[in-house]
């Protein structure tokens, strides 16, 4: 992973495994202002060996780590130990907007993020720099099958609601007294029908404006908010 946030946040997460960290001595000192705990002894180099590195373009703003990935919670578990909403995501494949939901989701107080096994990019480095830290804050439940997934969390006593842009609008104040999972489908496709069929209700963002639909990490944010914002 790669990174000031993410390296931050991982670093601060007892829980994460960290083998190697290498770090300019700009970013070295910019972790040692935050008073980051350094779990391992860094490696100071310069620049241009994390540019040749991390992926093409990687904005890792002088901190390159190599680390474990985490290991998952049991579902009961989250349930039990962690509140607000749940997010599902339907076959969502840029780790970007992956990442940026994550970070919505932590901001607003989401309780975990479940995908799809086999569909769904690893948490490396591109999913780790848009979570911002988020990565290290809410964990991420991988499992074979959605519908049986969703059909878990609705015997769990939680409210499956499908994002989708013919749904009726999305009023969190409907939703009072009530957990929600929301599901999300993928870039463009949307949620695939057997997903959908298995939602409790469909329901869709208020879009006032011109355009029809936004890119699935906004609306995440959008569709968190309503779901958490005070009445």
């Amino acid at each position: 992973m790669y990174g000031l946030h993410a390296v931050e946040a991982a670093l601060r997460n007892a829980d994460r495994d960290v083998h190697e960290l290498l770090v300019t001595k700009e970013a070295l000192s910019a972790l040692e202002a935050r008073q980051v705990p350094i779990r391992i002894s860094p490696n100071v180099v310069e620049r241009q060996r994390l540019d040749h590195l991390c992926e093409r373009d990687a904005v890792h703003q002088g901190v390159c780590m190599r680390v474990e990935p985490l290991t998952p919670p049991y579902l009961d578990d989250v349930l039990s130990s962690r509140e607000g909403p749940l997010l599902i995501l339907d076959q969502v494949t840029d780790p970007r907007n992956i990442g940026a939901i994550l970070r919505s989701a932590a901001a607003f107080g989401a309780a975990a993020l479940v995908v799809q096994d086999r569909n769904t990019p690893q948490e490396g480095g591109a999913l780790a720099k848009a979570a911002s830290g988020a990565l290290d804050v809410v964990p991420i439940l991988r499992e074979v099958n959605l519908s049986r997934i969703i059909a878990q969390l609705q015997n769990a006593g939680l409210w499956t609601v499908g994002l989708d842009a013919g749904g009726s609008m999305l009023n969190g104040q409907g939703f009072a007294g009530r957990r929600v999972a929301l599901v999300l489908g993928a870039e463009g496709a949307g949620l695939r029908r057997l997903t959908r069929e298995s939602c409790d209700e469909i329901a869709s963002v208020y879009m006032p404006g011109d355009m029809e639909s936004l890119n699935v990490s906004n609306a995440a944010a959008v569709a968190l908010y309503e779901l958490v914002r005070p009445a």
